[in-house]
């Protein structure tokens, strides 16, 4: 029996999978890896990660509790969120006007 669960993850797997996905992933991981290093006390560098996933993680952080792991997580989810759709938008664009088969 195949359900809805294994077709889902395909179909992240897939979008993830593009080239235009990991650039920014990549991308989102150093100004991450960057914010954390820069940041004190009262500094803004954590922000930049922050617009970089707009605006899933902004949704995200109104529906999350308050606290600084929640922060981090809503950027993380965000920045996956946003990989997904910028994998599934070069996978639209990359087929064209031909149906894809796959999914």
């Amino acid at each position: 029996m195949t359900g809805p669960g294994p077709s889902v993850l395909h179909g992240v797997r897939r979008a993830l999978g593009t080239a235009a996905a990991r650039i920014y992933l990549a991308g989102w991981a150093l100004l991450l890896g960057w914010a954390l290093v820069v940041a004190s006390e009262g500094s803004m560098a954590v922000v930049i990660p922050l617009f970089a996933t707009l605006p899933a993680s902004l949704v995200l952080l109104i529906v999350l509790p308050e606290g600084g792991m929640m922060f981090l997580l809503s950027i993380v989810l965000g920045a996956l969120i946003n990989a997904m759709v910028i994998g599934w938008c070069a996978r639209a664009l990359r087929r064209g006007d031909t149906p894809d088969t796959a999914s």
